[in-house]
């Protein structure tokens, strides 16, 4: 919509203006009134004065004094604030922002040495099409003044999960009750009380809660004075918070219980749960200690606040939440019941609460500038989880995982709907979208890449330099590229500091006999979208070597590959290895063709050695049959994450039209041999992906020759599992995956033996507790019947466990009755038995099903609107059902009905990403199945003769 823009009243002569400081006295021209926007407090003859999305920077916030009172019997709040404000330029207005508030009264003072100016009420205007608002001063706030701004306003606690919402839990009595809290992360600190809400506007927070007695409040500091207001009231104050950015602030009012304990600094740490739920606690608690010890060495900072509290909220749309002091969770993110958590569950509390505390510097300490960086923010705490949990939980092996993050990263980089991972972003729809793939997944191995090619000890050197320059300050990638290569500024440099100046950037590393200029560098990476194909052939003693963008949607033969490559380049830090030496190779690759020297000895060359580089490789003339003739004869000469990534990269090159299909299936071939997990994983993980997908499509002779591949090929190393929770991490994790995989393509002996555990479980009334490696396996072939259905539909609606809940949830969508999964669909969007926080889960794990494939596509579509409401329009939750639901289409006539979808949604199709990346990925996959139905056909009536 566009607004009309009028001139503000000549009255008002010293209006808040669009320009540079020095043109303030200008008179600022304006947009009318928003229509159907009531004109509070007399504001008829005003228009607002502000036409952009971004707040003016004539006002900075210095601190805020908030009180709110949540009253959680009428699910409303009640809330002031006084934010003192610097006035940088001379202006009538101060427009900040605000959503979905009932403003009733907005006073301005001055603040000076003998009293205050006698404030009267102002009027205030609203741009809800921006969430600001506008309050209009008669005299002057002029610059180089300090003044206090005073509001008084009240909402409806969120019915969503954005701002000040309520949320509620069962006890096992059947009894509801009801807390109220905050997430604030991007823009939704506007929806809780009137703020600057954009990350640079940093400020301090002293804030007051007033709850009844039977409540606890919680914030981001300690609690230093609680008294009563009246009978049955409370009020806390809570200790002024460090300065930070709004959507960092957060508060709580619960009945939860906490455990505690003490880091080696001294710094408070509690984990809070609903009182039933308490006991799940213990391994939070004791996995947050340890965290920030680590931290604290590894940054060489300590902790800034005395405590840190992290609470598991019962209705929370995302994993969990940075804020600085009180870190937010989903349950099955931070609960851990060992006698129903698995393994999995482990690892993934131990990596999120990694990842939330990695934040409290990266990101809470120094800031983005703003959200088209937050990979600053994201990429470094999803690689902090990497780091931190390798060095305090080394028996999880995490490290097996990062090349998971890795694929995926590639998976999503490699179609034309990707972006840089730094990117515009202005509005909150667009903001909410930059928290995707790119800045977590491609930002990480992105850091992983650096890191391996600067040190880790230049690496953790340069971060540290990093956060310490910018603490309680905004940063840029540039800050980060000159805290890396040790740069700093002309008057740094003159004044004596440890590092170089600007002009000696480029001369910083000494690199394969080259001066290395790390910005230009990073840029490659950074500004511009897409992961590089490095095609590698052998000529003689030489290894020739070419870089393109590589695409997954686009063949070279395909008339638009000229233009898709047009223009992309990277700086490249190559690694290899040959059989002639243990030694890892390093070049850097900075044009589009080169060559290495590597000697007529070598029998073998591996590129990208661990894949510590984002970057695929293709071995060009025959190549992959040495690889191939590698594996089968001494696949140990490679590591397994060579050996891994091997199989990735093939199968990644199979889609993208470079490698026919039967040479990737030729190259698992060597997996009977394979004894490491991971790869074999990778393997069965590609040999799964295509039996679900053609499964889908009912090709019954191919799906039917698959199935009995898979069974005979992986038997000895089914036969070897048990049903039970012995061994490492790595065997458990396979245990999981084998046996799941075996009972969906119907193995007799698997369906056995899980139907026997079942009928065990549903003898002893649900009170039998499972092996956890197997539990979700047992319940999904008990699901297939009414009987087994029934009781756990009942069980999980009774179930004060998390991650059995999401056993089976997961379990009950396995179902063959379309019926069923049609009310499972019905009761995820009801939100009662199942929370409406798993609904965009749900919806995928029914589409999984075959028989739930076109009936979750068919719901989506017919509640569309409801979905949106729900979740926000730039959500992950509505980005993962777009992309879920139809992530295993792969016909012409399921593409135009998706596009079909989309036209009729125009608008808001328009305005996400993942509408691209869906159409992306159909194409794709009918592009495959034209490629490479027949070959695999053909491989399977020859493999299996």
């Amino acid at each position: 919509m566009v607004l009309v823009r009028l001139l503000v009243p000549s009255l008002f002569l010293m209006s808040l203006v669009e320009s540079q400081p020095t043109q303030s006295s200008h008179q600022a021209s304006s947009p009318p009134h928003p229509a159907g926007e009531q004109s509070p407090l007399g504001t008829d003859n005003l228009s607002f004065p502000w036409s952009r999305l971004r707040l003016p920077r004539y006002i900075i916030p210095l601190h805020y004094h908030l009180l709110l009172h949540p009253n959680l019997t009428s699910l409303r709040f009640t809330g002031s604030v006084q934010i003192q404000i610097d006035v940088q330029n001379n202006t009538n207005w101060v427009v900040l922002h605000s959503k979905g508030l009932q403003i009733s009264k907005a006073t301005i003072q001055l603040l000076t040495f003998v009293c205050y100016l006698l404030p009267t009420v102002l009027p205030v205007l609203h741009n809800p099409s921006h969430e600001q608002i506008g309050i209009f001063s008669s005299r002057v706030l002029s610059s180089g003044q300090k003044y206090f701004l005073n509001i008084e306003f009240g909402a409806e606690l969120s019915e969503g999960f954005y701002g000040f919402y309520k949320s509620t839990y069962r006890t096992s009595t059947g009894e509801t009750r009801t807390l109220a809290s905050t997430h604030f992360e991007p823009t939704s600190a506007r929806m809780a009380f009137p703020c600057f809400d954009e990350p640079s506007f940093k400020a301090n927070f002293s804030i007051r809660i007033r709850r009844s007695p039977e409540y606890i409040s919680l914030s981001n500091m300690p609690v230093v004075k609680t008294f009563e207001v009246n009978s049955g009231v409370l009020e806390d104050q809570f200790d002024a918070s460090v300065k930070m950015s709004t959507y960092l602030v957060a508060f709580v009012v619960c009945d939860f219980k906490s455990v505690t304990a003490r880091t080696s600094s001294g710094v408070q740490v509690s984990v809070y749960a609903s009182p039933e739920k308490w006991p799940q606690t213990r391994y939070a608690l004791e996995v947050a200690v340890k965290m920030l010890d680590f931290y604290e060495e590894y940054f060489n900072i300590h902790y800034p606040l005395p405590k840190q509290d992290l609470i598991a909220i019962p209705d929370f749309q995302s994993g969990a939440m940075e804020n600085w002091g009180l870190t937010t969770y989903r349950e099955t993110s931070l609960l851990f019941d060992p006698l129903t958590s698995t393994i999995s569950d482990e690892l993934w509390v131990t990596m999120v609460i990694g990842h939330e505390l990695a934040h409290q510097w990266f990101g809470n300490l120094v800031t983005m500038e703003w959200w088209n960086d937050i990979w600053l923010n994201e990429g470094f705490a999803r690689y902090m989880e990497y780091i931190s949990v390798e060095a305090t939980y080394p028996d999880l092996k995490v490290e097996e995982y990062l090349l998971d993050t890795c694929f995926s990263a590639v998976g999503h980089d490699s179609l034309n709907s990707s972006r840089p991972i730094s990117s515009p972003a202005e509005n909150p729809t667009q903001i909410k979208q930059m928290f995707d793939t790119v800045s977590y997944d491609k930002g990480a191995c992105v850091l992983h890449m650096l890191r391996h090619f600067l040190t880790d000890d230049v690496f953790q050197r340069g971060i540290v330099r990093y956060l310490r320059k910018y603490s309680y300050r905004n940063a840029h990638n540039q800050d980060l590229w000159d805290s890396l290569a040790n740069t700093c500024s002309e008057e740094d440099f003159i004044s004596g500091k440890h590092c170089y100046s600007s002009s000696q950037a480029s001369k910083n590393y000494l690199f394969a006999g080259e001066h290395m200029d790390l910005t230009a560098m990073m840029n490659t990476w950074i500004l511009q979208k897409g992961v590089p194909l490095v095609t590698v052939t052998r000529k003689g003693p030489n290894l020739l070597l070419r870089q393109d963008r590589f695409l997954r949607t686009v063949l070279p033969s395909d008339p638009l590959w000229a233009a898709l490559q047009h223009g992309f380049l990277w700086h490249i830090p190559l690694t290899y290895k040959t059989d002639a030496s243990g030694t890892i190779h390093r070049h850097l690759m900075t044009t589009h063709t080169d060559s290495i020297h590597i000697g007529e000895e070598v029998s073998w060359v591996k590129v990208n050695t661990d894949m510590t580089g984002y970057y695929v490789v293709h071995y060009e003339d025959g190549g992959w049959d040495e690889m191939t003739k590698l594996l089968r004869e001494n696949h140990t000469a490679l590591s397994y994450k060579d050996r891994t990534q091997l199989i990735h990269n093939a199968f990644q090159l199979v889609t993208a039209g470079h490698l026919p299909l039967n040479k990737g299936l030729d190259l698992i071939g060597y997996l009977q041999l394979e004894t490491h997990t991971v790869p074999l994983l990778q393997g069965l993980g590609y040999l799964e992906a295509f039996y679900r997908m053609i499964e889908k499509r009912n090709e019954l002779e191919v799906i039917s020759n698959l199935r009995r591949h898979i069974l005979r090929f992986f038997r000895a190393v089914i036969d070897r599992q048990t049903w039970s929770d012995g061994g490492s991490v790595s065997e458990r994790r396979l245990r999981s995956k084998l046996l799941s995989l075996a009972c969906h393509l119907e193995d007799p002996r698997c369906l056995e033996r899980a139907r026997a555990i079942f009928a065990d479980w549903l003898q002893s009334n649900g009170t039998l507790n499972l092996p956890t490696d197997v539990a979700e396996t047992v319940f999904s072939v008990g699901a297939q019947d009414d009987r087994g259905w029934a009781s756990l539909l009942h069980t999980y609606s009774i179930a004060l466990s998390a991650a059995q809940k999401s056993q089976i949830l997961f379990a009950l969508t396995c179902s063959r009755d379309t019926k069923k999964l049609h009310r499972l669909l019905e009761l995820g969007l009801e939100g009662k038995v199942i929370r409406s926080q798993d609904l965009s889960s749900l919806i995928l794990m029914v589409a999984r099903n075959p028989r739930g494939h076109h009936l979750a596509w068919n719901f989506v579509k017919k509640n569309w609107d409801t979905l949106v409401q729900k979740f926000e329009l730039g959500s992950f939750c509505i980005r993962n059902i777009i992309i879920g639901t139809t992530g295993q289409f792969s016909s012409p006539d399921e593409l135009a009905e998706v596009q079909s979808f989309f036209e009729s949604i125009k608008e808001q199709a328009s305005q996400l990403r993942a509408s691209q990346v869906a159409l992306d990925n159909v194409q794709k996959n009918v592009r495959w199945f034209q490629r490479n139905l027949e070959t695999m056909r053909n491989w399977l009536n020859k493999t299996l003769q």
